[in-house]
């Protein structure tokens, strides 16, 4: 098997980034989920509230992150100002403090997206900050330790080339147009391996590094969604498709990817290209 892609997405729920290599750091991904949206009450906007948000690219420099909206100019928001105001903040039902980038951010979020003024901050996570990762399906040991950015849970989400394949020839039978995987948002994208084995993976190894596979992850809304324009092509695909191929038994819903941890490993670069090894989970009888 092999690494055949790498994304991250600096700010949760904006476009993402194709990268070549990209170091692993103890929240995943370098840079990845470090800036979210918030409204007046410090709790996170996504694409699921507001599908235009697909529509805001996404630069990373040495010195800044950018962001760009057609007719508008780039908002640049250094990477080393750490001087805005503190705000509480929530991811679904985890609460911690971020970075405020400031009113200009907000202007320009707002005329981006069209949304009332005041409506919307950018916020960071500071180096400081820990978000611990939810404890249901972590060894003893990973417990209170393990902690992610502003990600809906955990640090890193996997997926298979062969498994979108399998979707998209489902969706191609039923007449429904296929989809791209930049719609899962993953951050590794393996080819190589069977459709959907990444169910039954414990672990994943590439050169210096090791990765924990520990849930599987559930679609929303956002899935439906184009990542670039926002639009909904077919507001119930691939969802419904995902419901009917039952493709994490056991579990109830539409699943695709699965989410993972950094077991070993945190400063090691992580390459397109990267030889990988996967290990079984334990069967259970």
């Amino acid at each position: 098997m092999k690494l055949s892609s790498l994304a991250c997405y600096p700010v949760k729920s904006l476009q993402g980034i194709t990268l070549s290599h990209a170091e692993l750091t103890e929240r995943g991904l370098a840079h990845d989920r470090r800036w979210m949206l918030v409204n007046p009450a410090g709790k996170f906007v996504t694409q699921r509230e507001l599908p235009a948000l697909a529509t805001i690219g996404v630069v990373l420099t040495e010195t800044a992150l950018q962001l760009r909206h057609a007719d508008m100019p780039p908002l640049v928001v250094p990477l080393a100002d750490t001087s805005g105001a503190m705000l509480d903040v929530r991811v679904w039902a985890s609460d911690c403090q971020a970075e405020d980038e400031g009113p200009e951010a907000s202007q320009w979020l707002a005329a981006a997206l069209g949304a009332p003024q005041g409506s919307l901050r950018l916020v960071r996570l500071p180096d400081s900050a820990r978000r611990l990762v939810e404890t249901d399906y972590l060894s003893p040991q990973e417990q209170g330790v393990v902690h992610t950015g502003f990600a809906d849970g955990y640090p890193l989400l996997i997926a298979c080339v062969a498994s979108l394949a399998a979707l998209n020839e489902r969706l191609l039978a039923k007449g429904e147009d296929p989809v791209p995987m930049e719609r899962f948002r993953p951050n590794l994208v393996v080819s190589g391996a069977d459709a959907f084995a990444e169910r039954d993976w414990s672990s994943l190894a590439g050169p210096g590094y090791r990765l924990g596979l520990r849930k599987p992850c559930k679609r929303c809304k956002i899935i439906t969604l184009d990542q670039r324009s926002g639009a909904a092509p077919s507001p119930k695909e691939p969802l419904k498709t995902l419901v009917e191929m039952d493709t994490q038994p056991g579990w109830k819903g539409a699943y695709f990817g699965q989410n993972a941890i950094i077991e070993d490993g945190v400063g090691a670069v992580l390459r397109v290209g990267d030889h990988l090894e996967a290990s079984q989970r334990p069967v259970t009888l």
